[in-house]
């Protein structure tokens, strides 16, 4: 087997194996330093095997296995240095009293622990911030140096909330388990608003990193697999889609020169239609469940964009009429602020300003910088050309990325034109 195809495989295995061999472990130990520290190893010596031996039938069984025996020698030497330390009358060590049982797992109880692994790290006790942090540590094994560059804090602060979190799930008896039936709906709501989480953080500024879509994909592959492992939950298949839809525009989102470009004027040959065909499939099979809620609402919103054959041709009253039920459904002033929009393109300038005005008063989005560029581009559209000026001056001060003033300062130069539709508005749904 030649090296390249060695190291592919092995990426390959690490992508879909990783949380399987840990969750596997953690089950069984309840030891999440160790589970980690064997599924490393089972690694490395994948990748000293592998090119010479080639690539196991099973790799993640063969990976498990690997795992597996290396913490059962960790344990029976913690329990031989325990033992030893009784003898001389000292306290046993912390791993001495963890049970060595048969680990060799079936693939139906590894799927069921990958499945708890989720909800343990997405436990409401936890702080989001550390729910993030140690899913992305534990089910897609990125690397705690990784995860404080997603996160701008040094590893070092990463490292130790990683710890405490561990800490607090072995302090306060978190169980390893799926929630019973009862606390599932709001358990799993919870674990949904971390994949989603993780997702954005891949479009926030610094999209130049290479660590930032490679965040997006794994929070659909996250979304993916409990797709599997939950079938028939209508909320994870409509969070699936609407990431599919999200993501499909990538390719278009930014310009040859790094440059953000609005959804008005991207390519949409580039998008990826494939990605758009399934998402669309999901999120019509998710609806004839018949619950309806705000995943669901959002990828129909982002559907509306996607089939759209072109900007002007965008159903804007049924996005219009989508936002509203959605801000029924869950009240929040970004919300109302891409429903502003939606009514804007739909012909009602005046209810649009009337929307963003309120917000305004409201003070509740006083540091977010898509307020005052909104009103610019309403602004604009209404020929109020000084109004729309102040309006991008002060969008300018807030935009957090050079990438994102640039573009406000390209719109404001287009107030010497003729008035037009609003531009560079770019609400959740149509990234």
């Amino acid at each position: 087997m030649t090296r390249s195809a060695s190291d592919t495989a092995l990426a390959a295995a690490f992508r879909d194996e990783w949380g399987r061999v840990v969750a596997a472990l953690i089950r069984r130990t309840g030891d999440w330093d160790l589970a980690e520290e064997c599924a490393q190893e089972a690694f490395a010596r994948a990748a000293q095997r592998w090119p010479r031996d080639g690539t196991p039938a099973r790799p993640g069984a063969w990976l498990t296995t690997v795992a597996a025996n290396g913490a059962v020698d960790r344990l029976r030497r913690a329990r031989r240095g325990a033992e030893l330390l009784e003898r001389a009358g000292r306290e046993p060590g912390a791993g001495a009293g963890a049970a060595i049982d048969d680990l060799v797992f079936g693939e139906e109880e590894i799927e069921d622990d990958r499945l708890r692994l989720i909800f343990t790290c997405c436990h409401p006790a936890l702080a989001l911030e550390a729910r993030v942090a140690l899913t992305l540590r534990t089910l897609t094994g990125l690397s705690t140096a990784d995860i404080a560059r997603a996160f701008l804090v040094s590893e070092q602060t990463m490292a130790k909330r990683l710890t405490r979190a561990k800490g607090k799930i072995a302090a306060a008896g978190i169980p390893y388990r799926v929630p019973p039936t009862a606390a599932l709906p709001e358990r799993t709501s919870g674990v949904l608003a971390v994949i989603y989480l993780l997702f954005n953080t891949g479009y926030t500024p610094g999209a130049s990193d290479p660590l930032r879509p490679l965040l997006c994909d794994e929070a659909i592959r996250l979304a993916r697999a409990l797709v599997q492992l939950m079938p028939g939950e209508s909320e994870v298949e409509g969070l699936l889609a609407l990431m599919l839809l999200q993501h499909s525009r990538r390719s278009a989102r930014v310009d040859g020169a790094g440059e953000l470009v609005s959804l008005e004027d991207q390519d949409r040959a580039q998008w990826r239609h494939e990605e758009i065909r399934e998402a669309t499939d999901l999120l019509e099979h998710s609806v004839r469940a018949g619950r309806v809620g705000p995943y669901q609402l959002q990828a129909a919103i982002a559907a509306c964009h996607a089939q759209a054959p072109h900007f002007d041709l965008t159903d804007w009253q049924t996005v219009a009429g989508l936002y509203g039920l959605l801000e029924a459904m869950t009240p929040s002033p970004v919300i109302g602020l891409n429903r502003a929009v939606a009514v804007a393109m739909a012909g009602d300038l005046d209810g649009a300003l009337a929307i963003v005005d309120d917000l305004a008063a409201s003070h509740a989005l006083d540091d977010y910088y898509l307020l005052e560029a909104t009103r610019a581009d309403l602004l604009r559209r209404a020929g109020r050309r000084g109004a729309a000026s102040a309006a991008y001056e002060r969008a300018l001060c807030l935009a957090p990325s050079a990438a994102e003033q640039r573009f406000l300062e390209r719109r404001m130069s287009e107030l010497s034109g003729p008035p037009g539709v609003p531009r560079g508005r770019r609400d959740e749904s149509s990234r």
